[in-house]
């Protein structure tokens, strides 16, 4: 009798650890599975499974393999069609956090390390608000300028057509007597080629890793940095027990950053291929940014008026945190 209750006892164990664990549909923006992006959100995914003992597994389904649009991960997410994703263009659903992408105003990475910590706060909030819980995030190297024609300085940009990702890479562009173009990443090859546009916000290890063939000039100057948001569903989240919660905040929290440093180093190697390639190269000419900073500044105070006193508050935020 005694061995036939602990049987049954360790039965009742087992069936209660497979109804507690976990399996989360996971997406990501990113459609290559070789990016530092995927790559990171693949370590994730393997590290939770392993540390929570398969309490917790998450299934990453890339970009474009499922029915959702790269604008409507948070929405996805908030709405449960999937539990866990990495979003680049968060800023439709959550418009506030746009104030980390405006241009010349975060010029270096302490300056991004600072502005970011003291805006978090008022991140977490947004995101919650989209039923969404804001675990972590990790940062492309700087947007600068791939051209089809010759740039030695930003007055170069005047008339030419510039492909951008945001209405604020559009006032940049504008201000130099650019014509801003947003697009989508698939259609950037066939725009160059018919000269639909003639240039590009983006990093080396970003869209220049693909459509550098197409892109023979890079002016090295940094026009703002783009993110991407770790975020979950806030019903999954809260349903997992306090022990895998705080394992899945610890592992973003670690790969989040990693994934950052492989995006720099990237950088590097890509700027350097490109130029082997016959990539011109050119580094931003003196004068050029301080000039583009007071022409900018204004336009930082426009853009969080317009959108209303929490936005004032939040670019408050940002500048008191880089004395700027």
């Amino acid at each position: 009798m005694t061995r036939l209750l602990t049987t049954s006892f360790a039965a009742l164990l087992a069936t209660t650890a497979i109804a507690q664990a976990e399996d989360w549909t996971g997406y990501t923006y990113s459609s290559v599975s070789t990016t530092a992006a995927v790559k990171g959100m693949t370590r994730i995914g393997e590290r939770v499974a392993e540390e929570t003992g398969g309490d917790l597994t998450i299934t990453l389904h890339l970009g474009k393999t499922l029915q959702i649009a790269s604008s409507d991960i948070t929405q996805a997410v908030g709405d449960g069609i999937v539990d866990f994703a990495a979003d680049f263009f968060f800023s439709g659903n959550v418009p506030i956090a746009r104030v980390l992408n405006l241009p010349m105003l975060i010029e270096n990475d302490e300056e991004w390390a600072k502005a970011y910590a003291a805006l978090e706060p008022i991140l977490v909030e947004a995101f919650a608000d989209q039923g969404v819980v804001l675990l972590g995030g990790y940062r492309y190297p700087e947007q600068t300028i791939f051209t089809t024609f010759e740039v030695n300085g930003l007055a170069d940009l005047e008339g030419h057509k510039i492909r951008v990702t945001s209405p604020e890479q559009g006032h940049f562009i504008e201000e130099f007597g650019g014509a801003p173009i947003t697009l989508s990443g698939s259609e950037v090859p066939t725009s160059l080629e018919r000269g639909v546009i003639e240039g590009v916000l983006t990093a080396s290890a970003g869209g220049a890793k693909n459509w550098h063939e197409f892109l023979p000039y890079n002016y090295r100057f940094p026009v703002n940095y783009g993110n991407s948001m770790i975020i979950a569903n806030v019903d999954a989240f809260e349903a997992l027990s306090p022990e895998t919660q705080e394992t899945l905040r610890k592992i973003v929290a670690e790969e989040g950053p990693a994934t950052t440093a492989a995006f720099l180093e990237d950088e590097e190697v890509q700027k350097k291929s490109q130029s082997e390639a016959g990539m011109t190269l050119v580094n931003a000419a003196e004068g050029d940014a301080a000039m583009a900073r007071e022409k900018l500044a204004p336009y930082w105070e426009a853009w969080a008026e317009e959108n209303g006193e929490d936005y004032v508050q939040a670019l408050k935020v940002v500048r008191d945190a880089i004395g700027k």
